[in-house]
């Protein structure tokens, strides 16, 4: 089967097509052929070997992936052959191995998709829309006003929709164009600030009446995070979701203090259960498949050219969910 790996950190063109076995299941395993992969900015990183975690080399990278069951081990349910499934191998121990044509998982673990709901949305419902729901419950935006940075991002446009089904009172979207934007608004948001335009939080504020937003959802980090404590209100909190990208200085930090804001962490994995995750992935699919939770589908990629998904993300060049596809 083909496979994407990089033996060694550096740009894009790191990643390489290589042929490995497909993978026979075990006693309690299914072995999945892909039809999506999600792509995600982590895995940006770590190719490039700027993550906050140094990855073991050779890595095939990958963490969510959707297709059909074609295969399952002894002592697994047999009713599973041919079911399209969710595999969120992130959740299970296993952050490697999306990027290929077929992976091997434990059977308690694949989630069902409803018929409704194409692989792509499936694939973008697993990383990203897990991190936009436990982000709004991490920090619960029930009548505040909210700041979503990215928000035309595979995270940040489904957050915008999250935030307001969770009752926000307003929610200011920030991205680094006009269309962008429109896209964020489009989903729900009530006004939108371009941030690659100094003094962008100043516009946040405006949107306030110079207030502040009670949250920002920050998935962005380096500069970006110091400029949304511009537009953080008293008493507000800033809700830090970019591992690896955290440059506050104790002066900044001070200040929040003084201000009596809160800066909270937040790690997706650890939020995690297994049947929690099953529950929650359950709800995001059902959500898109009637129709109330809107995926915003990216570029779909040929699994062979992954290094211009990787390309994309670093030029900054991405809307919605990429995925590699067979």
């Amino acid at each position: 089967m083909k496979a994407i790996q990089f033996n060694r950190f550096g740009p894009p063109e790191v990643l390489e097509t290589i042929d490995l076995p497909i993978p026979v299941p075990q006693a309690g395993e299914v072995l999945v052929r892909v039809r999506a992969a999600g792509v995600n900015f982590f895995e940006v990183l770590m190719r490039a070997d700027r993550y906050a975690v140094t990855p073991d080399l050779p890595m095939v990278p990958g963490v969510e992936v959707s297709g059909i069951v074609e295969d399952v081990g002894s002592a697994t349910d047999q009713s599973l052959l041919g079911m399209r499934v969710a595999v969120p191998l992130f959740a299970t121990g296993t952050a490697t191995g999306g990027y290929a044509e077929f992976v091997a998982a434990n059977a308690a673990s694949v989630v069902p998709l409803p018929e409704e709901l194409s692989f792509e949305d499936a694939t973008a419902l697993m990383v990203q829309g897990l991190t936009a729901l436990h982000l709004t419950r991490r920090a619960c935006p029930d009548g505040k006003s909210v700041l979503v940075n990215a928000a035309s991002g595979g995270v940040g446009s489904l957050l915008v929709q999250l935030a307001r089904h969770a009752g926000a009172r307003s929610i200011i979207a920030a991205a680094s164009s006009e269309e962008k934007l429109a896209i964020a608004r489009s989903l729900g948001a009530d006004a939108g600030v371009d941030y690659s335009r100094t003094g962008w939080e100043d516009h946040v504020k405006a949107h306030t009446g110079d207030h502040g937003v009670d949250i920002v959802y920050e998935t962005i980090g380096g500069p970006i995070t110091a400029a949304s404590l511009g537009a953080l209100a008293p008493a507000g909190e800033l809700v830090f979701a970019a591992l690896g990208r955290f440059e506050l200085e104790r002066p900044q930090i001070e200040a929040m203090i003084s201000n009596n804001q809160s800066l909270k962490g937040f790690a997706l994995l650890p939020l995690l259960t297994g049947e929690g995750l099953q529950r929650d992935l359950s709800q995001l699919f059902e959500l898109s498949a009637r129709g109330s939770l809107t995926v915003l589908r990216g570029e779909s990629i040929p699994l062979d050219n992954a290094a211009a998904a990787h390309r994309a993300f670093e030029d900054r060049l991405t809307v919605g969910k990429v995925v590699l596809v067979p």
